[in-house]
Parts: C-alpha cells; structure tokens; sequence
C-alpha cells in the first residue's frame, strides 16, 4: 500500500486552494469530511449485521451440535 507523506499532503492542499480558492476550500474540505463519515458509517452498520448474522448462525450450529449429543444419550440411555 502506498504512504503519503507531509509533502505530497501539502502540495495536495496548495494545488487544491489555487483550484478552488480560499474561500470554496473548507466549503469542499466539509462536503468531503461529511460523505467521508457517512462512508464509514455505512460500513460500520453493515459490518454489525455480518457479525451479527455469522453469531446467529454460530448459535443455530451449537444448538444442533447440542440436540445431537442430546440425542446419542437418549439412545444410549434406550
């Protein structure tokens, strides 16, 4: 993966300022920080229902596992 350094940042920001001008940048810098957090949330609720849905299934296969160890001792006990 590659790393950004300070100096890439900074020119980033510059040629952003001279493209928008000062006063549209943190205009943009707010439109981006606000899509960047709805990003993350989005994937942060999805992430809750795939861990969700893997701890009901893991319930629903211990129970099974149950019932068949449940099961062995009743015909063992037959």
């Amino acid at each position: 993966m590659p790393q950004i350094g300070w100096l890439e940042i900074l020119a980033v920001v510059i040629i952003a300022i001279l493209v928008l001008g000062p006063k549209e940048f943190p205009i943009a810098l707010k439109k981006i920080g606000s899509y960047v957090g709805k990003i993350k949330n989005t994937f942060s609720s999805f992430q809750r229902e795939i861990s969700s849905a893997t701890n009901d299934l893991d319930i629903d296969k211990s129970l099974t596992e149950e019932e068949k160890e449940i099961k062995k001792k009743d015909k063992i006990n037959d």
